[in-house]
């Protein structure tokens, strides 16, 4: 699981470090707050798109090799577009940044699943808290070399360095993965029993909170530079509402094993609206307090609906995997693109107003979550070599 979560962390590493970016690439190219939502859209859209993809190929015929390949093209990606010399070539860096964001999700979240034994919702908030400290690291992993070290917006070529090392982590630890993958009869066995109607409803839910995480992921750092701090702090802000959301998928995990799943994406819902209206409003030390609190509900239930989702398909695990994480962040892409309009159009504070709506959709559609049919029996338990 160790080797799992290191490369999920370098992973979103790479893909958290973008906004940080984003102040830098707009005073380079002179872009508007479009261009900027733009930006989070292709890195988003293009791993959504092609996730499933990667899902579908992996269910079929395995596919353990995207996972040092995946992590390893996410960090090159946005090297090369913090070093790229026109706008349109910024894109293809993050394009490719995003396909190595889709080729590692599914297959990496599959075999947490399988590695997790009995305790899945707890073993996929250990593989999902990976995630959330790597997107929590990224913009300070950036903002080091770009602002610290005074590198400039070149210093975000580092960014690759943590994702070549744990690349190459993975590759030892491949063979040793690959014992924990189940049997084709019971593959077979559980096919027989996915809900898509309960697949379906929980996409929906997913990517409606996704307008609330990857709106305020993006427009944090440029709403606290409208309010007139600077741009470390607003990346600093952004860590805040990251690392809460951390700390929220470690607990939300064990939780959502003891008293269930659907009441602890209930809870998360509730709360989050009138958290992000108090750090939009309120803003001071209680914005903030909110903000660690909104991060925690928002970004905490992303294991429990990624294991629903495996639950509701248990026979397609890679797909439900590819569908629930690529529809979150594609989905995020076009709220971003669509918040960078609204703040064009009046402001950033009733963009970021409007990523509570998201939750607030989502606790009406929660309470008609169908109980899931299936779950796989237990696999072998992670042996000591499992810290590999």
């Amino acid at each position: 699981m160790a080797a799992l979560s290191s490369g999920h962390l370098a992973t979103d590493l790479a893909q958290g470090s973008l906004p940080a970016l984003l102040p830098f690439l707009e005073a380079k190219f002179d872009l508007s707050y479009t261009m900027v939502g733009a930006l989070i859209l292709v890195a988003t859209f293009s791993s959504s798109i092609i996730q499933p993809a990667f899902g579908l190929w992996s269910d079929a015929r395995g596919a353990l090799w995207l996972l040092p390949a995946g992590v390893s093209l996410a960090g090159i990606g946005i090297a090369f577009a913090s070093i790229a010399p026109s706008y349109g070539l910024v894109i293809v860096g993050v394009l490719a940044s995003g396909l190595g964001v889709a080729a590692y999700h599914p297959e990496g979240s599959k075999f947490a699943s399988y590695v997790s034994g009995s305790k899945r919702a707890s073993g996929m908030s250990l593989f999902s808290v990976g995630g959330n400290i790597g997107f929590a690291l990224g913009p300070l992993v950036a903002s080091f070399f770009v602002i610290t070290v005074g590198l400039g917006l070149e210093g975000g070529v580092f960014v690759a360095l943590p994702g070549l090392l744990v690349a190459a982590m993975l590759l030892f630890a491949l063979p040793y993965l690959a014992s924990f993958e189940p049997a084709a009869i019971e593959r077979r066995a559980a096919a027989a029993r996915d809900q898509w109607g309960g697949a379906l409803m929980l996409l929906a839910i997913v990517g409606l909170r996704s307008l609330a995480h990857m709106g305020l992921f993006t427009f944090i750092p440029l709403f606290e530079v409208s309010r007139g701090n600077g741009a470390a702090y607003g990346t600093h802000v952004l860590a805040l509402f990251l690392f809460a959301g951390a700390l929220g998928t470690l607990l939300g995990g064990p939780l959502a094993d003891r008293v269930g799943r659907r009441k602890v994406l209930l809870g998360s819902f509730i709360v989050s609206p009138p958290l992000i209206a108090t750090y939009v409003l309120v803003g001071g030390t209680v914005g903030l307090i909110a903000l660690f609190f909104a991060g925690a509900a928002v970004i905490g239930t992303f294991s429990v609906s990624l294991v629903m989702s495996q639950e509701y398909l248990p026979g397609r695990v890679g797909v439900a995997s590819g569908l629930s994480i690529g529809l979150a962040i594609g989905l995020g892409g076009v709220a971003a693109l669509s918040l960078g309009a609204v703040a064009d159009a009046v402001d950033l504070e009733t963009a970021l107003l409007c990523t509570a709506l998201g939750p607030l959709v989502c606790i009406a559609l929660t309470l008609l979550l169908p109980a899931p049919r299936y779950r796989r029996p237990a696999g072998p338990e992670p042996a000591p070599a499992a810290a590999i």
